[in-house]
């Protein structure tokens, strides 16, 4: 029994679900009236810039701050002109947790994502122009995945594990670099130079 309850332990402490929001994430995402979109954080200010550039940490699906996140979050999306994803560190809270539009669904919803993470890649890039809300006036061209295998959790705390391909999958490879700190200049610098064959989509060069 006892090993048992270590295991049982670990296993919670491995996933990270037991974390909650600190005292002061909670103050941040409750500042104001929470009926109104956060502000989104911009790498031109430094003190924000090296939270975008922060690891973020998996947060418990059942903290009940998370709703409050989520919703503010979806308010500050809505209100970017032509913005299609958004990622919790934007908003200044390290946390794994990002929404993204979904035009791989009818009406393109914006969905959550709480712990997201990718599973698999397929080695089929899909090739397009990025841009992001942090930055102004940053846009390149970038090789991504075509399709992806994505584990995430919701509200109720349920696992899901599902297969994206195209634009979505592009969306939610960006926002989970967030995640990472993963800038897109960075990105770009960083990729400069690799060379790709075109085939249906793209496929990087193996030297």
């Amino acid at each position: 029994m006892r090993n048992f309850t270590f295991t049982l332990m670990l296993i919670v402490s491995v996933n990270g679900f037991s974390q909650k929001f600190t005292k002061d994430e909670k103050a941040l995402i409750l500042a104001g009236d929470t009926k109104t979109a956060l502000p989104i954080y911009q790498t031109k200010d430094e003190k924000q810039y090296r939270i975008l550039l922060a690891q973020s940490q998996e947060i418990s699906p059942k903290d009940k701050t998370l709703p409050v996140l989520i919703e503010r979050m979806r308010l500050a999306l809505a209100a970017t002109e032509g913005g299609v994803g958004i990622a919790a560190p934007q908003v200044g809270i390290n946390r794994n947790v990002i929404l993204v539009q979904r035009f791989d669904k009818m009406d393109y919803p914006v969905e959550y994502f709480i712990n997201p993470k990718i599973i698999w890649r397929s080695e089929l890039l899909n090739k397009g122009p990025e841009g992001d809300l942090s930055i102004d006036k940053f846009r390149e061209t970038f090789y991504r995945s075509y399709s992806i295998r994505l584990e995430y959790f919701d509200l109720d705390n349920k696992r899901h594990d599902e297969m994206v391909e195209g634009f979505t999958a592009v969306i939610l490879q960006h926002e989970i670099d967030h995640l990472s700190g993963i800038l897109i200049p960075d990105k770009f610098k960083n990729e400069k130079g690799l060379q790709y064959k075109e085939v249906k989509v793209y496929q990087k060069n193996k030297n």
